[in-house]
Order: C-alpha cells, then structure tokens, then sequence
C-alpha cells in the first residue's frame, strides 16, 4: 500500500455493472490492534479528460474516531502533465471529546499522512521508487537523525553542563581552550541537536555533522593523543556518528515530503 492511512484496502465483488463499488479497509495501529471499516465508490464522471470519483465511507468499529464520511478523487490533464486532487471530510464519533481530539490531533495527523502519502506516490510515477523502499529510506533516514540529535543532545547536557567532566577540561587545557568555554560548547552542542531535528529536510546537515567530527578528532589527535586509546574513546565515537551521517544522507536522497504537495485551495491562498 502506498497510503499510510490504510494498511490493507480489499475491493469486494459487484453483481452488476452498476452497483457501486464496495470496499473494506483497515489500519493497523500498533500493539496487535486494528481499525475496521468499510466504503463505497459512488459514481465516477469524465469531462474533457477529467476524471472524479466520488465515495463515502463509515466505520461501526467503536477504536475508530471516524464514523461515517465522504470525499472524492478527481485527475486533471493539463499542459501534458495530471495533477491528481483529493477532498474528504467525516463526522467523528465521542461527541465533543471526539470532536476536541480531531480537531487538536487526529485531523491534522490525518492531512499530513494524505499528503506525504500522495508524494510518496509521486515518486513511484515518476521515478520508480516503489512505496516500500520510500518509506523503509524514510524510516532509515528518521533514525539517522534522532541517534545524532541523541549523541548532541548528550554529549552537550550531561559532561558539559550538568556534570561538567575532568576530561572534557583536560582536553580543553592541552588544546589551549580557556575552561569558561565548557558550557557555552555545550549549549552550541545543544543547539546542533535542535537543528538536527528542525531542519529535517535540509541533507546537508549530515555533511556538516561529518565534518564536525572530523575536526573533533584532529584536535583530539594533536592536543590530547593519550585519548585515543582509552575506553571509549574519541575515535569511536566520532566514526560511529561519520557511519550514521553517511547512512542518513544517503537516505535523505528522493524522501516523500508533505510539503509537496498544496494543502490548501488555491481560492485561500
């Protein structure tokens, strides 16, 4: 499946020709649980090669904020390429706790997995990329980031600021760094975590990451070469986060993004 809002969509047998199409579906959220459902294509209309199909949908799986709902797809030719558009909207269920939930979480968790579900697409039409590996590149990629923003984060809060350490102090004494330095260091560290993790998007971040370790290791080699060989060490650490940015920036390559695709009418804008 290339929507991340289905795991599973099972098209059943029509009598006729003009019956609507039923479908079931389902989501699989964690912990062995799933959300059931069903829908039905009500009808599809062709003008001057534009298509639009039109379906409701409802659910009486009580795991489900979704009752009942309805939406259409439309393909637009034009200028010798399609823009594919989608509209769907649903009355939820729980009343006004449910209808507090959608509007803070569920609706707009909702807009942004059609939406990078819909790239994701994209790039299966256009460079066969198949959903599978954008979403395993994808899921490589957000690991990538959070294990450097952890290391940062880390390596910033706990030796620098918190605890400040006996070795972090010595190894700024043999490279001639002035001590008072230690926790404006941190807090740059810290603010490279954070940066990590705002700028998801930005690929190059992974080279400035290698570079940093680079230049962190030479320093350690000429000022302070004694922790080299300690436990670990200075050349462990660096390397391993050289290997995570190098896997991270190769995953970052052709990722689906939400951005891509309009959220909003163009009459709003």
């Amino acid at each position: 499946m290339w929507d991340l809002r289905f795991t599973r969509i099972q098209y059943l047998p029509k009598q006729s020709e003009a019956e609507p199409q039923r479908f079931l579906y389902s989501t699989r959220i964690g912990f062995g649980l799933k959300i059931e459902g069903e829908g039905e294509s009500t009808g599809t209309r062709e003008d001057h090669g534009l298509r639009t199909s039109a379906l409701k949908f409802w659910s009486s799986d009580p795991k489900s904020l979704i009752a009942q709902g309805a939406g259409y797809w439309r393909y637009i030719p034009a200028n010798g390429k399609t823009s594919f558009l989608t509209w769907y909207d649903y009355q939820p269920r729980l009343g006004v706790a449910g209808r507090i939930i959608d509007k803070l979480i569920f609706r707009p968790l909702l807009g942004w997995a059609t939406a990078w579900s819909f790239d994701r697409l994209r790039l299966w039409i256009e460079r066969d990329i198949s959903p599978q590996v954008s979403l395993r590149m994808a899921v490589i990629h957000a690991l990538a980031r959070l294990a450097i923003a952890l290391v940062w984060f880390w390596q910033g809060l706990m030796p620098k600021l918190v605890f400040p350490n006996i070795d972090e102090k010595v190894m700024m004494a043999a490279a001639h760094v002035p001590l008072r330095l230690l926790p404006i260091i941190g807090s740059i560290e810290l603010l490279f975590a954070a940066g990590t993790l705002v700028l998801w998007r930005w690929r190059p971040l992974f080279l400035v990451n290698i570079l940093s370790m680079i230049v962190a290791t030479a320093v350690v080699a000429l000022s302070a070469p004694s922790y080299l060989v300690g436990a670990f060490n200075p050349i462990t650490l660096n390397a391993l986060m050289v290997f995570i940015s190098v896997i991270g920036y190769a995953a970052a390559k052709d990722l689906p993004s939400s951005s891509q695709c309009r959220r909003t009418p163009r009459e709003t804008e």
